[in-house]
């Protein structure tokens, strides 16, 4: 009797919440629902793609090299043939942004994956472990001390070489630019994330996880990592900028990949000299890396509104 009755009832429930047109909401809808409403998220996401899918689409259907250099037409003005126009040895310059567009996505977004896996394993140990919190910390602060540009060149001179030697030429540049990056900036995320650990660690449900027996590591995968992701995804976003302008900075001193690999520094530091000549070249690369990083800024500032509950109750 009393199964029908609950079976009755939650009927009875059920026609009540569709006559009134309520609709079931879940949390993936909620997030997407306050993202939409920040124009320059959206707006970022958009162009985001944009270039994305320009720079991997792009040196596929572009007739254009990038590396074969065509002396007759240096410096050439654009034109239907090059609409970007030519480098001072003839190679086209459209291709190569596009070709750049590749290599400075992937050095961002990897380099924001190191950082992000550095940091937050830092700030979870660092916060819910507190015998290592010390530690971790002054660690921490020791990064944070250093001087980060002139590290990453001390560092380049001194690992180049072996890097290039080991794993070839772009490979070898690649994976060192990708973990100097990542290692040098970690600091902010690990800080963030420790200062959510130790609030959430208070929480009832990780003091009854504790209660009833539960392994530290699965209390760390199961209720404290979930509950701090969304500051990292958040500082993710805004890693990706920070990576790409780190990268551009180290090409255009000429420290980053090589002339015949272009990311969008390189070409700046290429394009430097022959400025008067042809200011276009220095254009195009820059107008990128700034849409880049603007977009990708919009966006974290989208998803730190849309993860915020307070906000999605507005």
């Amino acid at each position: 009797m009393t199964d029908t009755q609950d079976r009755i009832g939650q009927e009875t429930a059920d026609a009540m919440v569709g006559q009134l047109g309520v609709k079931h909401r879940s949390l993936r809808s909620d997030v997407w629902r306050q993202f939409r409403r920040h124009k320059g998220a959206v707006t970022g996401l958009i162009i985001l793609f944009i270039i994305t899918f320009t720079s991997l689409v792009g040196p596929i259907l572009w007739s254009g090299d990038p590396i074969a250099p065509d002396p007759r037409n240096a410096n050439a003005s654009p034109s239907w043939e090059h609409p970007m126009g030519t480098d001072n040895i003839g190679r086209d310059v459209m291709a190569r942004v596009l070709i750049g567009g590749r290599i400075s996505l992937a050095v961002g977004i990897t380099a924001m994956l190191v950082s992000i896996t550095v940091g937050t394993t830092v700030g979870i140990l660092s916060g819910y472990f507190r015998r290592v919190d010390g530690l971790l910390m002054r660690v921490t602060d020791l990064f944070l001390a250093l001087p980060i540009l002139p590290l990453l060149l001390v560092v380049i001179m001194f690992f180049r070489r072996p890097m290039t030697d080991k794993f070839g030429q772009e490979l070898g540049v690649f994976i060192m630019v990708v973990a100097i990056i990542g290692i040098t900036s970690w600091m902010q995320s690990a800080r963030v994330v420790r200062g959510q650990v130790l609030s959430i660690k208070q929480e009832e449900f990780v003091v009854a996880a504790r209660s009833i027996g539960t392994r530290r590591r699965k209390t760390l995968l199961r209720h404290i990592l979930p509950n701090v992701l969304s500051p990292v995804m958040v500082a993710a976003a805004l890693g990706v900028a920070v990576a790409i302008i780190t990268e551009s900075a180290l090409s255009f001193l000429g420290l980053g990949f090589p002339p015949e690999f272009p990311t969008w520094g390189r070409l700046l530091f290429d394009a430097k000299d022959y400025l008067q000549l042809s200011p276009m070249r220095v254009l195009w690369p820059g107008v990128l890396i700034s849409l880049t990083v603007i977009s990708v800024n919009f966006i974290g500032d989208g998803m730190r509104d849309a993860l915020d509950p307070k906000l999605r109750r507005r």
